[in-house]
């Protein structure tokens, strides 16, 4: 029952008339206590909860105890007492107890206990639908399993006491059907469903395929029924997440769900290069798993499996013969390159032989006549360029086909696979290198065949080769070109916005400080605010008299509720400047002394500003923009998102994009309708772009203001400056609900509508 007292105003006798406790007269089943025999678990966590029960109020013993909430549970056990003990003022031994009753009762709210008995009188009509609600940490209730009895305990040195005087106002109401909705603290999970170890294996694949550890809950209804329910966060669309919810209503689906996990867990470990599945939430709010598109389920997995192995044995096969004939390959490659090495050294030593012959006399005579009629010998070099069609005869027959195959046949067969596919590797990287060296050993042969045939030119007669062989400068022998083998493209940097925004909003604003002068932040601060929609139709020309005279007054109106607008005079006083050079604020945990900027004072506006004026001061503002954006380019690629419901971008407007991908999905969750777009631009370095930077939201006169993008994740993007190309068009869905203590029918599925473009600078034509 709601009073209309302050919580001021109740004192102790008004507390426990509320409550309905009479201290003079207690209620005998306070007086009775029923050992608990109560085994305290080895291996427990307190923090983590894995039962939640609807229990019958009357069925919980309340044990009060003098320690507090985080001692541990042996101690806290060791030193509990019935609650009779605390109500008892004749006896002395029990004198100090009840002075501290009496404390806890003065300090509590009453209001508290209404809120705990609100949220308990909503949780007996639905089960949030992250299970888990906002004071279940409150509800110290235990489960004796040795005499099947409940209990709460309660810490004297708690701070909040609501849950207690809850239950002793219920259990004094004396309501046989009043269950209240609490986990149960002490409780593992029951063997029911999953066998201890496979709650582990769940939890270990889930994060896997989600990349979030998951809560699994087994939750009892009023029946006492079991559902095990479990709940998560899984990436939708590269770091963008949705939550999701599983529920597990009988032991079918708990092996069916187990045995799909475990089958996909252990392709995607076994074999990484192969399998990665991707989850995706489903029109029930839960995950389906997918591989390369198609939906993986528990039913069609053997088929699945089957498909599977059926396109590896082939994939097997065709490696066979690539390597087979990569081996013939190579073997006329090695053939080749001893043929080459042979002629080189023979001319080498030729070479050799008269380079040491020209130095004496008799060296060039018996040099004239020991090579005067040997003929040079020419290699004809195969053809070994690789053929471009695939032999289809399939020799190897190393697996036996057949209609069904297991998870082990397939890995098997991958790898295979595997293993072939990196000895052909290693095999074309062997025929790549001995190309490279016969290309240069054939240039080398080429250059002393050359070399040689210059030498033989001048052998016409003994005096001429004389005359040759006496000068002091001789072509010399060139070597063979080099190349690289394998050349590897430059890998970029692809930019996450968890690990590299910090950054980022450093670098740009450096860049910012630096390029843009006040009045330019000034005006690019504008559109940070509800100003943007009409300095868009501003600058397109889309706007009327009438329109800028209704703004105008709505301005003024906001500014006068801010209390912010002045007379004229009082902005020629003070500018910008509305706050002294000695205030401290924080941005980022870091502290400045810098003046947050206003829209009302950078557009002038006072009592006496008119519509002209306000029209010029924005058409001023666009200008600015506009020079603002040819200064500043985006230091690095990166991704930018834009949500919306049904309206198109207008390329000719400023737009503002978000880097955080996430923010923009909470947009989209907040608008109206199951559908929605979202737009991704991939900008690349150097596009014009301008960052909402800390320096675009406070001035910097006294130099003290951090350095980043601590205010917002926003980028204002003048898409007339960019050439856009659509890359793709994905779809996928993300759970919608408003409050966490919603439940599963509240639960809206939104289908997002992913446009992603690639982007380019625009080049400018030129003028004759």
């Amino acid at each position: 029952m709601a009073r209309k007292k302050t919580n001021k105003s109740y004192d102790i006798e008004e507390k426990l008339e509320y409550i309905g406790l009479d201290l003079d007269n207690i209620p005998e089943k306070f007086m009775e206590f029923e050992p608990l025999e109560f085994r305290i678990p080895k291996f427990y966590d307190e923090k983590q909860y894995k039962q939640y029960r609807y229990v019958p109020v009357n069925e919980i013993q309340i044990l009060i105890t003098p320690t507090n909430r985080s001692d541990d549970l042996k101690l806290k056990y060791k030193k509990a007492q019935p609650f009779f003990e605390y109500l008892d003022s004749e006896s002395e031994e029990n004198i100090e107890n009840y002075t501290t009753f009496l404390r806890m009762l003065r300090q509590i709210n009453v209001d508290d206990i209404e809120k705990i008995e609100q949220e308990q009188d909503n949780l007996n009509k639905k089960i949030p639908f992250k299970v888990k609600f906002e004071g279940n940490y409150l509800w110290q209730i235990y489960y004796s399993e040795h005499t099947n009895k409940y209990f709460m305990l309660v810490p004297t040195e708690d701070a909040d006491y609501s849950t207690l005087f809850y239950l002793i106002k219920k259990q004094i109401e004396n309501n046989p059907d009043d269950k209240i909705f609490v986990p149960v603290r002490n409780l593992s999970y029951s063997t029911k469903y999953f066998k201890k170890s496979e709650f582990e294996d769940l939890a270990n694949y889930l994060w896997l395929f989600t990349k979030d550890w998951p809560f699994i809950y087994e939750v009892y209804n009023k029946k006492n029924e079991m559902n095990v329910i479990i709940v998560g966060e899984t990436e939708v669309y590269e770091n963008i997440k949705s939550p999701y919810r599983i529920k597990i209503k009988n032991e079918k689906e708990a092996r069916q769900l187990y045995r799909l996990l475990k089958a996909m867990f252990i392709l995607q470990t076994e074999l990484p290069e192969y399998y990665n599945f991707r989850t995706n939430i489903n029109r029930k709010g839960s995950i389906d798993f997918s591989h390369e598109g198609n939906i993986i389920e528990y039913e069609t997995m053997p088929q699945w499996i089957s498909e599977e192995c059926k396109i590896g044995i082939p994939k097997n096969e065709v490696a066979e013969e690539l390597i087979d004939e990569s081996n013939q390959k190579l073997e006329k490659l090695k053939i080749i390159a001893k043929q080459q090495e042979e002629e080189y050294l023979s001319k080498e030593k030729q070479i050799t032989t008269f380079l040491e012959c020209k130095k004496s006399f008799f060296g060039k005579f018996k040099y004239y006549f020991k090579y005067g009629k040997k003929k040079n010998k020419e290699i004809i070099e195969e053809d070994i360029e690789e053929e471009e069609n695939i032999p289809q005869k399939h020799k190897n027959k190393e697996f036996s086909k057949k209609e069904n195959y297991t998870i082990e046949e397939l890995i098997e067969i991958y790898k295979k696979y595997e293993e072939k596919e990196n000895i052909l590797k290693n095999i074309l990287m062997d025929i790549n290198a001995l190309k490279l060296k016969n290309k240069n050993t054939k240039k080398k042969i080429e250059n002393a065949t050359a070399f040689i045939k210059e030498i033989d030119s001048h052998k016409k007669s003994i005096f001429e080769f004389w005359k040759y062989s006496n000068k002091d400068e001789v072509a010399t022998l060139t070597e063979g070109e080099t190349e690289e083998v394998n050349i590897i493209k430059k890998i970029t940097k692809t930019f996450n916005y968890k690990d590299d925004f910090e950054e980022f909003g450093k670098t740009m604003d450096k860049v910012q400080r630096k390029a843009l002068t006040k009045s330019e932040t000034d005006s690019v601060f504008l559109t940070t605010t509800n100003l943007l929609d009409i300095i868009n139709k501003v600058k397109n020309n889309e706007i009327s008299k009438k329109d800028i005279e209704q703004n105008l007054k709505e301005l003024k109106e906001e500014a006068e509720d801010d209390d912010i607008l002045m007379e004229n005079e009082d902005f020629n006083i003070f500018g910008g400047v509305l706050k002294e050079s000695t205030k401290i604020s924080k941005l980022a945990n870091k502290k400045h002394r810098e003046t947050q900027k206003n829209k009302y004072n950078i557009l002038e506006i006072d009592k006496t500003t008119k519509p002209l004026g306000y029209k010029l001061a924005l058409e001023q503002t666009i200008e600015k923009i506009k020079q603002s954006i040819n200064k500043v380019v985006v230091s690095e690629d990166l991704p930018v998102y834009k949500a919306m419901e049904n309206e198109k971008i207008i390329p000719n407007y400023f737009n503002i994009f978000n880097i955080n991908p996430d923010e923009e999905v909470k947009q989209l969750i907040k608008l109206k309708g199951n559908k929605a777009k979202l737009y991704k631009f991939n900008l690349i370095r150097g596009i014009n772009a301008i960052s909402f930077t800390n320096c675009i939201f406070y001035d910097n006169q006294n130099k003290t203001l951090p350095v980043g993008q601590d205010m917002s994740s926003k980028i204002l993007i003048d898409m007339t400056k960019m050439k856009l190309k659509l890359k793709q068009k994905q779809v996928f869905k993300v759970l919608e609900f408003e409050d966490e203590k919603d439940d599963f029918s509240n639960v809206k599925i939104k289908t997002i509508m992913l446009v992603e473009y690639d982007s380019n600078v625009k080049q400018k034509i030129a003028k004759n």
